[in-house]
């Protein structure tokens, strides 16, 4: 097993997939693992850290079995400003030593995978045109408009298709790494290294439950900035595709069209997406009753609003609440 490495590349991305391979190992795995960058020199990482490798590109193996590649922020890599890890237009010659190692030794591999922004390296290079893909939530619209080809699940904690095997991020890495040693060695190392790492085998729920809803594409101006911006401060008030459209004085089909343009979506989707995330925030941070935050965040009865937490997000609000309220730690 083959990791890819880069200047500025994500620690826990590395991490993560490491000490998974490194516990199957005690359980039984036979993996050899070698860590590669363009000339063998030790590469800086996001978290305060520098990796040493054990090779440079030029004497990794003729043939090997998985070539993994963690995301990062390659050294001439565009990102905004103030969001960490945040590609704006990933090419092919904004990432030179990613694309150039994995272009290189991905011919050599029997699987390919990639933990959070590295989809990106493998969609620059054409290897997931016409796949299902997944990449890191907050990255997910940037895959899908940047690499059209590329059919992402948003949702996924990983997605294989065919060679290729895309995680969400930073710690989906364990969970893809899960997977991998579950199809080499069966699921019987695999749940042991679960146990041991304390993690789940197979966690529940997706990627969106962990989603921030300042995250969306929203409209910079015009009318349909205040028809989102209203649904965005008050989910409970009425928000049909009526109502919005009288109050951007347009007709119901022409305020369809602004949404799918503009936003990407839907109406009736977006304001269904504002009650959620409002009622997010509402269980992970008050005390208030589930029928109570129904009520405000628009969903009007608890049962409505757990059918959409299970369909969206794939669990219930009462797990929700328990699982981001708190840490457990001082209490």
């Amino acid at each position: 097993m083959v990791f890819a490495l880069y200047n500025k590349v994500t620690l826990q991305d590395v991490a993560a997939p490491l000490e998974i391979f490194a516990r199957a190992n005690d359980f039984g795995a036979r993996y050899t693992v070698l860590l590669a960058s363009p000339t063998g020199e030790a590469v800086g990482t996001t978290a305060f850290a520098t990796l040493n490798v054990d090779i440079p590109l030029a004497e990794v193996p003729a043939s090997i079995d998985t070539l993994l590649v963690p995301g990062g922020v390659p050294a001439d890599f565009n990102f905004t400003p103030g969001l960490h890890d945040i590609p704006e237009e990933p090419t092919p010659d904004a990432v030179p030593d990613a694309v150039t190692m994995v272009r290189e030794l991905a011919p050599r591999a029997r699987r390919v995978a990639s933990v959070c922004t590295g989809a990106f390296v493998l969609a620059a290079l054409g290897m997931l045109d016409g796949r299902r893909a997944t990449t890191h939530w907050a990255h997910c619209q940037t895959l899908a408009s940047a690499y059209p080809n590329v059919k992402v699940d948003p949702d996924s904690l990983f997605v294989q298709d065919g060679p290729f095997i895309t995680g969400a991020g930073i710690t989906a890495g364990i969970d893809l790494a899960l997977a991998l040693v579950e199809s080499d060695y069966g699921p019987g190392v695999a749940r042991r290294v679960a146990r041991w790492m304390v993690v789940f085998l197979q966690r529940p729920g997706g990627q969106a439950q962990f989603s921030v809803w300042a995250e969306a594409a929203l409209p910079a101006t015009g009318g349909l900035r205040d028809i989102v911006d209203s649904v965005i401060a008050d989910p409970g008030a009425e928000h049909s595709t009526a109502d919005m459209a009288a109050r951007a004085a347009v007709s119901e089909r022409h305020l369809v069209r602004m949404f799918r343009d503009q936003v990407g979506t839907t109406p009736a989707r977006f304001v269904e997406q504002a009650r959620l995330e409002a009622a997010k925030v509402l269980l992970a941070t008050g005390d208030q009753s589930q029928e109570a935050i129904a009520r405000r965040a628009g969903f009007g009865t608890p049962d409505t609003m757990r059918r959409t937490f299970r369909r969206n997000l794939g669990v219930s609000p009462s797990v929700y609440r328990n699982r981001f309220r708190t840490t457990g730690i001082g209490q």
